[in-house]
């Protein structure tokens, strides 16, 4: 597990107006828990990229996209950028495909989105199976140690098309943050740059 000495960070969350208003007023995140979730379950979260949790909303057809800024404290995070966390990952398929086996079932695997670039793979049905299976095995040695529980979940993801022609370099590249325990959301606000009605004008032609 990784905890870095400054752990807060700043995540944006794309929602629907009446949902980012709802939690503005005191109310709480609705984790999601759909089965091809990119880090497994959680309150999804674009680390530092308010425009992208904006688009991400328009691009899910809500007539108002709005964005609801967190101060976040990643706490015990599985950060996905560094090798050695990696490596619980390795460990968690290896068990996933034991107790696939057992139960006589397949182990899922990654999907293309229509229309979309094959290499994003957007549908993340194996990947959100392995992290959700390392939250079990962790659950089921909570007694022994307390700690080693996740409360949030980190990835960087290269997404879109290259940013210019042999770039190594893609248009939606990200990194994301899934918060398994909400009580680390220290603070939520609404990023201003994002009223500007020419920002959104913009957006809408990329």
């Amino acid at each position: 597990m990784s905890r870095s000495a400054t752990s807060l960070t700043i995540g944006f969350h794309g929602c629907k107006r009446e949902v980012g208003l709802r939690v503005l007023r005191g109310g709480d995140f609705t984790p999601s828990e759909k089965a091809y979730d990119w880090l497994g379950p959680g309150v999804y979260f674009w680390e530092g990229d308010p425009v992208r949790a904006w688009e991400w909303a328009r691009d899910r057809g809500y007539p108002n996209p709005f964005v609801v800024g967190a101060i976040i404290d990643l706490g015990e995070c599985l950060d996905l950028t560094l090798r050695e966390n990696l490596e619980y990952l390795s460990v968690a398929y290896s068990d996933l495909r034991r107790v696939q086996r057992q139960a006589k079932s397949r182990v899922p695997v990654n999907k293309d989105g229509r229309r979309l670039p094959k290499r994003d793979k957007v549908l993340r049905f194996l990947d959100c199976a392995v992290i959700t299976h390392l939250h079990h095995m962790i659950a089921d040695t909570i007694t022994e140690n307390p700690s080693a529980r996740f409360d949030t979940v980190r990835g960087m993801f290269e997404e879109g098309k290259p940013a210019f022609r042999g770039a190594g370099f893609y248009s939606r590249t990200h990194t994301q943050i899934a918060v398994l325990n909400q009580r680390l959301i220290r603070g939520v606000f609404r990023p201003r740059s994002l009223d500007s009605e020419s920002l959104k004008q913009a957006m809408s032609g990329s």
